[in-house]
């Protein structure tokens, strides 16, 4: 009898069985809405996602082995092996983080497979907080190294597109506050409007339930450095630089935790003016000084089970003396620039249930950013040679902006669904431009300027204060389908639309795929398609706003009087100049396809090939009312100047070849590389540029500014134990092209960019370049029982450059230059840094 009672207890215990656990990040950190896979025999049996505290739970289990896989956006997968007998194991706590470069990746071969999972393509790049303190990162510039991994024809009109906690910035944020960057992950994701090989995404440092804090000082001196190549004297330089972190519980630490993170840069660094004026060489080193303030404070709190919120408040105020000078410019025309801003953000993360969540993000922020020019007086440009007289740069721009989206994330079956809309951008923008007050004169060469030939006079007047709102939206559904255990299929749709462009069909399908063959966790195919629109940014928009024919007056005289242009009434009556749309115009796109195998070379080591096509077309700019052939002796609507129209009749085409390898190459060496093979044409340098001749476009067809055929990148640190830790940066490039130009302005249009006849835009090519920059670091701990939770000292020395290899830029193409053919400024030559850190 009690032989049936135990077997009849122990079958309704059996119905009962549960694993159930919680997720977390590196800092201890809960994680909402990662999702959790329970399997068994390699069949997926179910999904769900972590609630607010980060836990999960599978109900009604029979005993026998399983597996829980955890994928969270942003993190390295995990997969943890549970066996399951006559009573429910333990609770589990997962650790989630990012595949890092700081150390050996010790894993067994089923945690390092890879996964069709679209956020774990393995050519995406990324980095953790102990990675970027272990790397040589010049100026802390975190964005900038990372940058180097990235497709420049992805980038669009506004440059890199940077993601903070979800939310599209265009400001730079301080190198102590980021946790974690990556690039390029799941590359076709719907939420975004660019490609993942054209945007970053960064998280900041969470809050934590223990005090944990850093503080960091590095120091650079002219007397530790190399020599630049153009200065004649080595300039008397140096930077300082204090970061520090503060994060833990506030009040009895259970639901709120707070962060504090903090910088300082002092940089008296000089410019290095290498011109040629009428009396001869200009060789001279200019003060240009900078200071940057920048801070930030976070407050995380847990309201409920099914809700945190997050609030954190961002400044920073930079300053720049004399910016502008340098290579043919001379310390007359320098200006002092000033930018301050202050960020509100506010985020909210709510589970409804099980399979749904939301997560609300707001960001409200203002901008001051003043330029005032050294020198009052009339701006001096002898094309290539010298620039000087004054800046003529006096101007003041505000922003205030409100950003935000609402995304809600939900699993049905085998189907995860991602829908939401975002406002990337609602803001009221205003400009004080009192640019070009006194007028600038340009001359094509010396012996023009020593005759009193200038080429054209450009002057402004009236009213030049503006103020417009500015407003974008994005919304967009995607459906990530499990068709197989081997196959996933991502499918989405985004919508983008932008005022001032009255375009409303900016419609963008997405579409991505990755296939394990044979069930295989080694090798993954993965493939996509989709179309990216583009956006104006804001100053084509202040010059269509400003440049209306009555509110700011823009004169461009042709082959005027010098030094006194209006000494005829000729002169005083110039028609001004005119930026008017195409009525044609819409939002540029580009069309992105690919296919790509990742293949598993050995635990924790991968390697990826890759082929990626990108087409589509482009914003340029153009003077209709240029003066016609043959003579060039004037405007077909003599009532108007310059009448620049902007356009969405560019195109472009680029195709490239791209392997990357990411992991452990050695048992030591642990690092990212990434090798592109690539071609870039186009016929458009983007929505300011001009073609040399407006009504004949075949010459601009061409190779892309940013065309390179080879590139190579890699990251990757050496860990000697806990003796001492190497970081190695590492880029090879091959030369970038520029354009062959007269220097003169023989058809009348103001802008000395003619070329000799036959010759296309960017026909020559500049030298390649290469460097490499090291760190060296070592541990010092306070605490040596405490091991890796013990106070320690890092003391660390930085090379940047450290094979002194002069990379030279800003090559001439004039022939009528007397620098032609020959550069005139290059990247800075060896750099060394000291730097300490305190952690805790």
């Amino acid at each position: 009898m009690r032989f049936l009672l135990w077997l009849y207890l122990l079958s309704q215990a059996q119905i009962n069985l549960v694993i159930s656990g919680i997720v977390q990040d590196q800092s201890g950190a809960a994680f909402l809405g990662a999702e959790v896979d329970l399997l068994q025999g390699g069949t997926e049996l179910r999904t769900t996602t972590t609630d607010a505290s980060g836990a999960f739970r599978f109900d009604r289990l029979q005993p026998g082995s399983y597996e829980v896989r955890t994928h969270k956006e942003g993190f390295k997968s995990d997969s943890t092996k549970v066996t399951v007998g006559t009573r429910s194991p333990g609770r589990l706590r997962i650790v989630l983080s990012i595949e890092t470069l700081n150390q050996q990746i010790t894993v067994n071969e089923n945690s390092a497979a890879i996964t069709t999972d679209p956020s774990e393509n393995r050519d995406a790049a990324a980095l953790d907080r102990q990675a970027l303190d272990d790397l040589p990162i010049f100026d802390q510039d975190v964005v900038a190294t990372m940058s180097r991994f990235l497709d420049t024809g992805a980038l669009g009109t506004n440059g890199v597109t940077l993601i903070v906690n979800g939310i599209q910035m265009d400001s730079p944020i301080s190198a102590a506050a980021i946790q974690t960057v990556t690039i390029n992950q799941n590359p076709y994701s719907a939420e975004y409007n660019r490609p993942g090989r054209g945007r970053i995404e960064i998280t900041t440092k969470p809050g934590s339930p223990e005090y944990h804090g850093t503080f960091n000082f590095l120091f650079r001196d002219a007397r530790l450095n190399a020599r630049d190549a153009f200065a004649t004297v080595k300039p008397p330089e140096q930077r300082r630089s204090f970061e520090g972190s503060l994060l833990g519980p506030l009040g009895n630490g259970k639901t709120t935790s707070f962060v504090f993170t903090g910088t300082r840069q002092e940089e008296d660094s000089q410019a290095i003016v290498f011109a040629l004026g009428p009396r001869g060489s200009v060789h001279e080193n200019v003060p240009a000084p900078q200071r940057n303030t920048d801070f930030s404070i976070e407050v995380n709190r847990q309201h409920s089970d099914k809700t945190t919120y997050s609030v954190r408040f961002h400044y920073r105020n930079l300053n720049i003396r004399n910016q502008g000078v340098g290579g043919v410019n001379l310390p007359e025309v320098g200006a002092n620039f000033r930018d301050r801003e202050d960020q509100l953000f506010y985020t909210q993360k709510t589970a409804f249930s099980t399979t749904v969540v939301n997560q609300f993000r707001l960001l409200v922020a203002r901008q001051h950013t003043p330029t005032t020019s050294v020198t009052p007086g009339t701006k001096i440009i002898v094309l290539d040679a010298f620039t000087g007289g004054g800046a003529q740069g006096d101007r003041l721009q505000t922003e205030n902006h409100l950003i935000f989206d609402d995304i809600v994330s939900w699993t049905h079956g085998k189907h995860t669904f991602k829908s939401g809309f975002n406002i990337p951008d609602l803001s009221r923008r205003g400009l004080d431009d009192n640019t070009n007050s006194a007028g600038t004169f340009s001359f094509s060469s010396l012996d023009d300027y020593v005759q009193g030939r200038p080429f054209a006079f450009l002057r402004q007047r009236g009213d030049g204060r503006v103020i417009f709102w500015e407003k974008l939206f994005g919304g967009f559904f995607q459906d990530e389908y499990q068709l197989r255990r081997n196959l996933l299929l991502t499918t989405g749709l985004r919508f983008d639309w932008q005022n001032y462009i009255h375009d409303t069909n900016n419609f963008g399908p997405r579409v991505a795929f990755a296939y394990a063959p044979g069930g295989s966790r080694k090798t993954v195919i993965r493939g996509g398609a989709g179309i990216f629109y583009d956006r104006t940014g804001a100053v084509p928009i202040f010059d269509l706003l400003r440049f209306d024919g009555e509110h700011l007056q823009r004169f461009v005289i042709t082959n005027p009087n010098y030094p006194n242009v209006f000494a005829n009434s000729v002169a005083e009556s110039q028609p001004t100049s005119v930026v008017r749309l195409d009525p044609h115009v819409r939002m540029p796109y580009m069309f992105q396809n690919s296919v790509s195998i990742d293949q598993q070379l050995k635990p924790g080591a991968t390697l990826s090939v890759g082929y990626f096509r990108t087409s589509g077309i482009l914003f340029r700019s153009r003077d209709i009312n240029a003066p016609l052939a043959p003579m060039y002796l004037m405007r077909p609507d003599p009532s108007l100047a310059v009448l620049r129209q902007i356009e969405s009749s560019g195109r472009q085409v680029i195709d490239s070849l791209e392997i990357s390898f990411r992991g452990n190459a050695t048992k030591n060496f642990t690092g990212i590389a990434q090798y592109t093979l690539g071609r870039a044409l186009n016929d458009s340098s983007g929505i300011a540029s001009f073609p040399a001749d407006a009504y004949d476009l075949s010459g601009e067809w061409s190779r892309a500014e940013f065309d390179q055929r080879h590139r190579l990148n890699l990251l990757g640190t050496f860990k000697a134990g806990r003796l001492f830790v190497l970081g190695m940066a590492l880029q090879a490039e091959s030369g970038r092209p520029y354009s062959l130009t007269t220097g003169r302005d023989d058809n009348h249009d103001s802008l000395a960019i003619d070329r000799p006849p036959g010759v296309h835009r960017n026909s020559l090519e500049g030298p390649g370049l290469i460097g490499l920059d090291l760190r060296w670091s070592k541990d010092f701990f306070l605490a040596s029982s405490k091991k890796e939770k013990s106070p320690k000292i890092t003391a660390g020395v930085d090379a940047f450059n450290v094979i002194n290899h002069v990379n030279y830029s800003a090559y001439i193409g004039n022939q009528s230059s007397p620098f032609f053919g020959r550069a005139t400024s290059s990247r800075p030559a060896r750099r060394l840094q000291l730097s300490i850190r305190f952690a805790f």
